[in-house]
C-alpha cells in the first residue's frame, strides 16, 4: 500500500531502484562516518588535518575529491611565497592564492598562510638590486602587512619566518638578516621579532608562527629556536607557536630520534606554545612491501606524538599523493613519501595514520 501511494502504477524493480537511489544520496550528503576519514579521525583528538595544496591541481577531480574530504586544512605549497604573490614592487598578484582559499571555504576547511619570509623563492625585483637596509625594511614591512591584510579573517595562522637558522644553530645569512639585511645584522633574532611585530599590528587575530626542518629533535637547531621562543615569550613578543617541518626519511625510525622528537616537542609545549607538524612525508628508496610496511611504522608513531602532546593541534603533510611529490626532484632516487600513491590509492601509510588517529594502535 505504501508502495503504490508513493510510486502510482510503477512495477516493483524500478521502485527498488529508486528507493537504492534515495538511500546512496542520502549516504553522499551525510558524508563519511565519523571517524572514517583522516580528517574526522583527527577531529576527536581535537588536531586538525591539513595538507599542502596547489592551485594547478584542482581540475584533477580525484585530487579534490580527496582534498575536501580528507583533509580539514589546506596550506598554499607556493602561491602565498613572495615571489608568487608579489612578483613586482608595485604589483600584487592573488589570484592563484585566492583560489585556493575560496577553494577551502566552500569545503569548511580552515587556511594555514605560508609563509610571509623565507630566504628562498624572492623575486628578483628584491634580489637584483642593491637596496638600503632601510628601503628593504619598508619593502618587507609593506609585504606582511599587505599580503596578511588581504587575507584577515580567512587566513587563521601564518609562517610568517621560515627557516633562519643553520643546523648548527646560528643565523642563516640571507636577504632580510644581512645581505644586506632590514638594519638587524649581526643582531641575532631581532630581524626575526621584528617581522613578527610587523605581522602582528597587520592582523591581530592571526596566529603567528615560526617554521624549521631539521628541528624536530633536540638538537643545535631546535635548541637555537627554542632559546629564540624562550626570549620572544619572556618579553611578550608575539609568537603564537612553532611549525616543525617534519620532512624525514626512515632511518630516522629510531627509538632515540623518536623520544627526542617527543621530548622536544614537550619542552616547546611548556612555554606556552601552540605546536604544529607542518610538512610531514617520509621519503623512500624503492617501493617495496617492506619499504612501505616500515614508511607506514613510521607515519603511526609520528602520529601518535601528536595525538599524545596535548599541544600538537596541527597534523599536516606536504601534499597528499605521490603523482605531485616534490620529493624527486630534491631527492634525486628517491619518492613515495605520500600516503596516496601516484594513482590515488591509498598506501599503508594512510591506514597506519588513520587507525592512530582512531585510538587503535596502542603501541609501537
Amino acid at each position: 500500500m505504501i508502495q503504490l501511494r508513493l510510486f502510482p502504477g510503477l512495477p516493483l524493480p524500478g521502485i527498488l531502484a529508486i528507493l537504492l537511489l534515495v538511500s546512496l544520496l542520502s549516504c553522499h550528503v551525510s558524508g563519511p562516518q565519523r571517524g572514517n576519514t583522516l580528517r574526522s579521525a583527527a577531529t576527536a583528538h581535537h588536531i586538525t588535518m591539513g595538507t599542502a595544496a596547489s592551485s594547478m591541481y584542482l581540475q584533477d577531480r580525484k585530487y579534490t575529491r580527496i582534498l575536501s574530504s580528507e583533509f580539514a586544512q589546506l596550506e598554499p605549497e607556493n602561491e602565498m611565497k613572495f615571489a608568487r604573490v608579489h612578483p613586482q614592487r608595485d604589483r600584487y598578484d592573488f589570484h592563484a592564492a585566492d583560489v585556493l582559499v575560496a577553494f577551502a571555504e566552500s569545503h569548511g576547511m580552515v587556511v594555514r598562510g605560508h609563509t610571509l619570509v623565507w630566504h628562498r623563492q624572492v623575486p628578483q625585483w628584491v634580489t637584483a638590486r642593491a637596496y638600503s637596509p632601510g628601503e628593504l625594511s619598508a619593502i618587507l614591512q609593506d609585504h606582511i602587512t599587505t599580503v596578511m591584510q588581504h587575507y584577515a579573517g580567512r587566513v587563521y595562522a601564518w609562517d610568517v619566518l621560515n627557516e633562519a637558522f643553520n643546523d648548527d644553530g646560528t643565523m642563516r645569512s640571507t636577504v632580510w638578516y644581512d645581505q644586506p639585511g632590514i638594519g638587524f645584522a649581526g643582531l641575532g633574532t631581532q630581524y626575526i621579532e621584528q617581522a613578527f611585530r610587523w605581522a602582528h599590528a597587520a592582523d591581530p587575530k592571526a596566529k603567528l608562527f615560526y617554521n624549521d626542518y631539521g628541528a624536530e629533535g633536540v638538537n643545535a637547531k631546535s635548541d637555537a629556536i627554542y632559546a629564540m621562543a624562550q626570549d620572544f615569550r619572556r618579553r611578550g613578543a608575539p609568537l603564537d607557536g612553532i611549525g616543525f617541518q617534519a620532512h624525514v626519511e626512515v632511518a630516522y625510525d629510531t627509538p632515540e630520534a623518536l623520544a627526542s622528537f617527543a621530548a622536544n616537542l614537550q619542552r616547546f609545549a611548556a612555554l606556552g606554545l601552540e605546536l604544529h607538524i607542518t610538512e610531514l612525508d617520509i621519503r623512500l628508496r624503492d617501493s617495496s612491501a617492506d619499504s612501505l610496511a616500515r614508511q607506514a611504522k613510521f607515519y603511526g608513531k609520528i602520529a601518535g606524538i601528536c595525538v599524545r602532546q596535548p599541544a600538537c593541534k596541527v597534523l599536516q603533510t606536504w601534499g597528499f599523493t605521490d603523482k605531485y611529490s616534490w620529493i624527486p626532484r630534491f631527492y634525486p632516487g628517491m619518492d613515495w613519501a605520500l600516503l596516496w600513491d601516484a594513482r590515488y590509492r591509498k598506501k599503508p601509510g594512510y591506514f597506519r595514520v588513520l587507525t592512530t588517529l582512531q585510538g587503535q594502535e596502542k603501541s609501537f
